[in-house]
């Protein structure tokens, strides 16, 4: 049986208010409220961990999004869910930054 291929879409958010507790919990309500969407197959939200600073780990970001897909299809299909279209128009004014990776598994 031929295994599925599995995606990866990373989303880093850096706030435009970034000591705001109100504001850091706004994002993290807004990014939890897409687990309603069918298409992604694991979907995490996330904050800087407390690793050791390192030159190579980056912990100037606020949350970060990983959602897993079987297909970019399914991506797409993630992309322009209402859902998602409704996060983005609630909480956009939030962030000052995104930055978003994507990956194919190979």
């Amino acid at each position: 049986m031929e295994k599925l291929s599995t995606m990866q879409h990373h989303v880093f958010f850096w706030l435009k208010n970034p000591d705001s507790k109100e504001d850091l919990d706004s994002l993290i309500s807004g990014l939890k409220s897409m687990q309603q969407i069918d298409s992604h197959q694991m979907l995490k939200v996330g904050v800087p961990a407390a690793t050791p600073k390192r030159e190579v780990v980056d912990h100037s970001y606020a949350v970060s999004l990983l959602v897993t897909f079987s297909s970019v299809e399914d991506h797409n299909a993630y992309q322009e869910d209402p859902i998602h279209k409704k996060f983005v128009e609630d909480c956009a004014h939030l962030w000052d930054k995104v930055q978003i990776y994507d990956s194919q598994d190979v």
